[in-house]
This record gives structure tokens, sequence and C-alpha cells, in this order.
């Protein structure tokens, strides 16, 4: 079965404030991909799971037309709410269940998102609304991210991994110790003969620490910990980034801190026979 979060107002205004854009480096990873296998014209791209729509308007300027999915009405309203192009548009649904017709995609993608789907019954779903040549694309990323500021990046990624192990108690079942584990599974249960498993890419961000530390408030462990005791969840977080502005001797957390991200992204084409 599916399963339901990041469904509250409160978190979905976090998703829009504090969720990135997926980078040129990631977009032209696809794009790159899509040309190979399929070639233009782009005519539609679906988001699956798109929350507040950070990764469905970095598709927008490749498409004639962009769709952005989620099952929570809290995250379209946020994503409804800020400024797209003409060409992108969202609906509220299940990723197993697309209002969209047979063959009618030239990609879909999911950002962060599949691993809380029936993997099953969406990968399934995506076969039936791509067109044949038409690409899948699964992007996800760890969240061990890095900060590197100045000389002192080891320090502050010591105080990153503390926090990261503080909130693993709080982390979903579902994810196991290591969500990549799940899109191997569904690497290796696609049947289309091309298809590409990349991992490690690392994408470097330059934010505030405040936007970072946001980020990871978003996180599904955080929340849950925010849910269970928000006292201990605000101590934790303020005690982090007192720690964070120690090491780097500043007093801001308006400071820009350099964050490195790594993702992994599986990439697959449909065949042309595929129905």
């Amino acid at each position: 079965m599916a399963h339901r979060l990041f469904e509250g107002k409160e978190h979905a205004s976090a998703y829009r404030k504090y969720r990135i854009s997926l980078s040129e480096e990631l977009v032209n990873c696809i794009l790159t991909f899509l040309h190979e296998k399929k070639g233009k014209p782009f005519v539609l791209a679906v988001d699956v799971g798109c929350g507040s729509g950070q990764s469905t308007a970095s598709l927008a300027p490749h498409f004639q037309e962009v769709v952005g999915t989620d099952i929570s009405p809290a995250q379209l309203e946020e994503a409804r709410g800020q400024s797209h192009p003409p060409n992108v548009s969202f609906r509220n649904c299940p990723a197993e269940e697309l209002p969209l017709e047979d063959g009618c995609a030239d990609l879909v993608t999911a950002v962060s998102a599949a691993h809380w789907f029936d993997r099953p019954r969406f990968l399934q779903e995506a076969h039936r609304v791509l067109k044949p040549r038409g690409c899948l694309a699964l992007l996800n990323y760890s969240t061990d991210m890095e900060l590197h500021y100045g000389d002192c990046s080891g320090r502050l990624i010591e105080v990153c991994r503390e926090f990261y192990d503080a909130l693993r108690p709080y982390r979903s079942p579902v994810l196991g110790s290591n969500s990549s584990t799940l899109y191997e599974e569904m690497y290796d249960s696609l049947p289309y003969p091309e298809k590409e498993w990349l991992n490690g890419i690392t994408v470097r961000r330059f934010m505030p620490l405040s936007s970072y530390m946001g980020w990871i408030e978003s996180f599904s462990s955080y929340q849950a910990l925010l849910k269970e005791d928000p006292e201990a969840a605000g101590s934790l977080s303020n005690h982090i980034q007192d720690r964070l502005l120690e090491v780097m001797g500043v007093s801001s957390p308006d400071t820009v801190v350099e964050v490195a991200v790594r993702y992994l992204c599986v990439l697959a084409c449909k065949p042309s026979g595929g129905d």
C-alpha cells in the first residue's frame, strides 16, 4: 500500500519553503537519457508525488506541458500558490491512479517520492501512461548531507552526523535502514531492456544555514519526533544550529554554507512494443 505523509498544512508549508528544485545537472541527466532513447518532441512530462512543485517547475522549460500530481491537497495548495509557467498544472490523485490517458507521457518522474508509493502498482501505472520509447526517471537523495564552510567542514560534518543519528530512531520503518535498497528493488523489477542505475551524483548548493536546518526539519523523521515530543524536537534543532554556528565562528543563521547532496537516479525506457 502507499503511505500518506507530509499532508498537514504546516508540513506542506515547510516543503514549499525549504525543499529545493532539481539542479540543472540532474535535469540534464534526465533529458540526455530521454533524448537518446526517444528524441524530440518532448510534449508531456508527469511529475508524480510532486509535493509543493519544485521539481515540476524545473521541467517546465523543456516540455510543452508538465503535470504535477500529489495525493495531498495541502501540498498542492502550496504548489498552486507559487508562480509557475503557464504550461505547468497540478492534479490531486494517488501515484498509483493517474488521471491520464494510456500512452500520453514522454516522461514520468518521481523525485524523493517513489519510496512512499505502492511501488509495483506505481510502476505499472507509469508503464501505462508512458508512450512507447517514453522514459521513467526516479530520483532520491541521501539524507546524510554534508556542510562545508571555510576550513571547518570536517567538524561541521561531524555535528550534522550527530543530528542525523539523533533522528534515526524516528525514521519510518517503510524506508528500512537505507532507502536506496528500495530503488535497487524497483530498478531490478523493471522489465525494460534499456535502463540505467546512477548512484553517487553529488549536487552542491549554497544556502543560508537556516535553510539547511529547515530542510532537515521537513524530513519525515524530524516530523515524527516533532509529533511525539515538540519540545524535544525544538531543543534538538536549536542545539544543533548553535553548535554549527559555534564551529563556523559566526552568530547569524543567515550565513551561507555549501550543502553537498548525494543523489541516486533510476532511468528506464519503455520499449517500442510496450503496451
